[in-house]
């Protein structure tokens, strides 16, 4: 069970933290809405989805082979990326079957100040995980969280992980991340990751207090209408974009740096991931590189030193 550590915080403080908790934490359940049980029409599905959408992934505004879908309702949002990985499937595969490689993933996002995994013999596991400010910060004043990991299918032409939590800060439900990945020609893999959640009028009203002061004029990736000329979707909507990008783009740092020697991968996926969200400045960009980089290697060596202790 999730604790929430007040540490004192002031009232309206704590309303526009915890927002920005839950903006962390609203960035990718399923691809295609569980249409088949069986792993060899699931993918099938992907792979037709990804026929779909080749001539979206060849040209967008994103300049690399992307695409988003996000939705939102009275009292859930939702985001998903399709994309072409340069990795070949079976590392893909390989990587994320295992809890303590996402916490490698999810460190890298600025408001992953924490993350220990944990896996039992049946192929599920957990993920201990603390979302803060997008600065450094003691993890007493950090929300803590506790993801199950799950293999639901993995054969050599299919891979579905799903990551869920049951609770998150004020109130909000149900937390799925899910990966599905298909291998396509040339070493490549097409993956589609989702983010989703629910919350109730406590969230909301956090979330509105927050992205009318701290989120004011952020915004997200899809544009708010087909003409042209309109601005980018903002809000909720935009909150769990921009997370979803940066959760997406952690993905790829993690797998690049796969192929540099051991011990410079760490500095190797830091660096790769910031670069890359500079390259969406107008969404993305929170740190300069030095407070990024010094920040994060602070807390990589935490995770790596500490116990579980914040569940």
């Amino acid at each position: 069970m999730m604790k929430i550590l007040y540490s004192g915080l002031k009232k309206k403080t704590l309303l526009i933290f915890s927002a920005t908790a839950i903006c962390a934490l609203a960035g990718a359940g399923s691809v295609l809405a569980q249409a088949s049980s069986t792993p060899g029409s699931e993918s099938s599905a992907l792979l037709e989805k990804h026929e779909a959408l080749k001539p979206q992934l060849a040209q967008n505004i994103y300049h690399r082979p992307l695409v988003f879908e996000s939705t939102e309702s009275a009292n859930t949002v939702s985001s998903s990326v399709y994309a072409v990985l340069d990795s070949p499937f079976p590392t893909v595969s390989m990587t994320f079957k295992k809890p303590d490689r996402w916490c490698e993933v999810l460190i890298l996002h600025l408001n992953t100040k924490y993350c220990q995994a944990s896996a039992d013999a049946d192929k599920s596991g957990k993920l201990a995980v603390n979302i803060g400010k997008k600065t450094a910060q003691p993890l007493a004043d950090t929300f803590s969280l506790e993801f199950s990991h799950r293999v639901t299918a993995a054969t050599p032409q299919y891979l579905a992980v799903q990551l869920h939590a049951d609770k998150g800060p004020l109130k909000t439900t149900d937390y799925q991340l899910q990966l599905l990945a298909v291998p396509l020609p040339e070493g490549k893999t097409f993956i589609n990751l989702r983010y989703s959640y629910g919350y109730g009028l406590a969230g909301r009203l956090a979330m509105q207090t927050y992205l009318s002061t701290l989120g004011r004029g952020k915004v997200g990736f899809t544009k708010s209408s087909t003409d042209e000329t309109s601005g980018y979707v903002g809000g909720m909507r935009g909150a769990v974009e921009r997370n979803t990008m940066r959760y997406y783009l952690a993905i790829e740092a993690y797998l690049a740096s796969l192929k540099q020697p051991p011990a410079e991968q760490v500095n190797s996926r830091l660096q790769y991931w910031f670069d890359a969200t500079e390259e969406y400045a107008l969404q993305l960009h929170e740190l300069d590189q030095p407070s990024y980089l010094s920040m994060k290697k602070a807390e990589y060596q935490r995770q790596q030193a500490l116990p579980v202790t914040t569940q």
